[in-house]
């Protein structure tokens, strides 16, 4: 038995900022936005573009692209961000009734920007111990740049972050797109060290001024910087290697790395260590960080660029704030034992 990808979608929105946008908001040079930090542009959502409208957006495109309908699915993911169009709400739920998905049941979750990778598996494991789940749709959206205060220079490594929306639609036995074995890596110590300070239970209910708090901060910038160095490109490396050794795989063996938009030196840190060639993968330079969306961004660029073929073995690999690593292997095309 297997579960294998037959259908993908990705949503951007129509508007977005440039490097010169980023650097009129930030006074950091055009040249270090676009350069060091890689970002050349990022998509940005508008008010009628929700968190679900952009997951539900990029769900049609993945029943197009698998060739089903809504009905045809058995069970809605929702592995988009907790910055939904409500507080308190199931956005699956939604994205299945707005699908015609009327057998469907649903939950969401979230392992922040390590999100598709942890529902990869999820998924997986409750196909195989679900008979009747035959086909499981994995949805998310994505704006946490609402969050984001450009003027903030603790957070200005986050100036990368955009919006969109992505989706997966996953079946057994589906003869292809094999979805392999994932690894995950955590380290709580980092679970307060990036916050948003209001609108959650610790600081309820909300005050006036709490509009003006609604951001990332940073309380020890130092002891922040220090802690990720520390541990942020190590378990990078470990989730990658030790998903790939479960595959069955040596850690040569990649053809192909989907990993989330970082900056310009770290993404060709990792492409070094692993010993891979730059067009063996994609920098992501004019879309910034889309959360939980860049694997599936970076997976449908490799096949419009020739990068993913049949047999391709890819690595969907990225991390999320609070800290948690995350790495699925898949192998593209017919599948084989």
């Amino acid at each position: 038995m297997h579960v294998g990808i037959v259908g993908h979608g990705i949503f951007l929105p129509k508007d977005s900022l440039s490097a010169a946008d980023l650097a009129a908001a930030t006074g950091v040079p055009e040249d270090v936005i676009a350069l060091k930090f890689g970002v050349k542009s990022k998509p940005v959502a508008g008010p009628e573009e929700t968190t679900a409208f952009m997951g539900l957006a990029a769900t049609r495109l993945a029943l197009d692209n698998a060739g089903l309908k809504g009905s045809d699915i058995d069970l809605v993911i929702w592995c988009g961000a907790q910055h939904k169009d409500y507080p308190c709400w199931l956005a699956g739920l939604y994205v299945a009734n707005q699908i015609g998905a009327k057998d469907a049941w649903s939950f969401d979750m979230e392992a922040m920007c390590g999100s598709m990778m942890a529902a990869l598996d999820v998924a997986k494991a409750l196909m195989f111990s679900h008979e009747e789940l035959k086909t499981v749709l994995l949805v998310s959206g994505y704006r946490n740049n609402d969050f984001i205060d450009l003027t903030v220079p603790a957070t200005r490594f986050m100036l990368d972050i955009g919006s969109g929306g992505s989706a997966l639609v996953l079946k057994k036995n589906a003869g292809k797109n094999a979805v392999l074995s994932s690894s995950f890596r955590g380290d709580g110590s980092l679970s307060e060290m990036c916050v948003v300070p209001v609108h959650g239970t610790k600081v309820w209910p909300p005050r006036p001024e709490d509009a003006a708090k609604a951001h990332f901060v940073v309380p020890d910038e130092e002891a922040f910087k220090k802690k990720l160095t520390d541990v942020t490109m190590p378990n990078f490396y470990a989730v990658i290697r030790d998903a790939m050794r479960k595959s069955g795989f040596a850690e040569g063996a990649i053809d192909y790395l989907a990993i989330l938009h970082f900056k310009r030196s770290s993404h060709v840190a990792v492409l070094a260590e692993l010993g891979l060639r730059e067009d063996q993968s994609t920098y992501l330079d004019d879309y910034g960080h889309i959360g939980q969306n860049d694997q599936v961004l970076s997976l449908e660029l490799g096949l419009k660029a020739g990068k993913v073929k049949d047999g391709s073995r890819i690595v969907f690999v990225g991390a999320g704030l609070g800290f948690v690593w995350a790495a699925t292997v898949i192998q593209w095309g017919p599948y084989k034992e």
